[in-house]
């Protein structure tokens, strides 16, 4: 059981070991490519009940600088369904008709089961995106993703671009050289890949943006939000 999505009604505090899963790649992407195991510190309670303090932005922020990582994570909403539709967008929206009206953004739902169990991009090239609104500035910590849950259909890389405000442009989320980050995903349809973001984004709205697939773009997802404390 993945600690960070299930939460059992007692407050705990776990270790769990997390190995990021990568495809075969192409002899280039090598070059970008982390590979890592460590220690993930996931919060196993609920932090939003109503017997949870209410957590400072600035005092997760100011831990979040002072370490370039985040203490620990909770699930945003996805699969518990708290994230609602009108929060989550993608390129080409407004021609999701017929039968990709079964396919839509809000079905992106991290272990989402049967007919339209994940969003699937009408378009498959390099210019799509699904977009997330936290409906206010947050610390977004990780990702999660899938692919379909009934066909053998996947993304393999994406990248990620925030900003805070509406107006403002959108930044992408570099590496450690001054890049674009390149995140590596699925390579099957079931497994859910978790990639950290260190340091995290502060914003408000987060855009996935698929580099690479299997077959056609299809994700299902949860982000993980930055908390300096669950208690």
């Amino acid at each position: 059981e993945q600690p960070w999505i299930h939460y059992p009604p007692v407050c705990v505090v776990q270790e769990e070991e997390v190995v990021v899963q990568e495809e075969e790649l192409q002899e280039e992407d090598q070059q970008v490519i982390e590979t890592w195991t460590s220690n993930i510190k996931a919060c196993t309670c609920d932090c939003e009940s109503a017997e949870s303090p209410t957590l400072s932005l600035k005092n997760i922020i100011n831990v979040t600088l002072s370490s370039s990582e985040c203490p620990y994570h909770s699930a945003l909403g996805f699969e518990s369904g708290s994230v609602t539709s009108d929060q989550i967008s993608c390129s080409n929206q407004d021609q999701y008709t017929s039968w990709y009206s079964s396919w839509i953004p809000n079905k992106a739902r991290l272990n989402n089961q049967g007919f339209g169990c994940a969003w699937l991009s009408k378009f498959n090239d390099q210019y799509q995106w699904l977009q997330i609104d936290l409906k206010e500035v947050g610390v977004v910590s990780g990702i999660l993703t899938q692919g379909r849950c009934d066909a053998d259909e996947w993304i393999t890389k994406y990248s990620i671009q925030y900003r805070s405000v509406e107006t403002l442009n959108w930044i992408y989320y570099k590496d450690q050289t001054g890049n674009n980050r390149v995140f590596y995903g699925n390579s099957d349809r079931s497994s859910t890949v978790q990639n950290l973001l260190r340091p995290p984004i502060v914003a408000r709205y987060i855009r996935l943006l698929p580099l690479g697939w299997h077959t056609r773009i299809a994700i299902r997802m949860e982000l993980l939000m930055c908390m300096n404390k669950c208690t």
